[in-house]
């Protein structure tokens, strides 16, 4: 886990490669991106469960 030291770092370094105008809009990408791979993942697990009783079905109706 990063400590309050290296967090401020990379705070800084984004801030120098980015500049403060874009910064904002950089954190709110990120943030949708997170939430949209989340949701994915999500998606996927459920499709997963769903073949999976599919399967549990067809091997006890054998």
């Amino acid at each position: 886990m990063l400590g309050t030291t290296e967090l401020l770092i990379i705070f800084g370094l984004a801030l120098l490669l980015f500049g403060a105008d874009r910064l904002p809009k950089l954190g709110r990408s990120i943030g949708h991106t997170i939430k949209e791979f989340r949701e994915g993942q999500k998606e996927v697990s459920l499709t997963e469960s769903k073949t999976d009783e599919q399967k549990d079905t067809v091997h006890a109706g054998s």
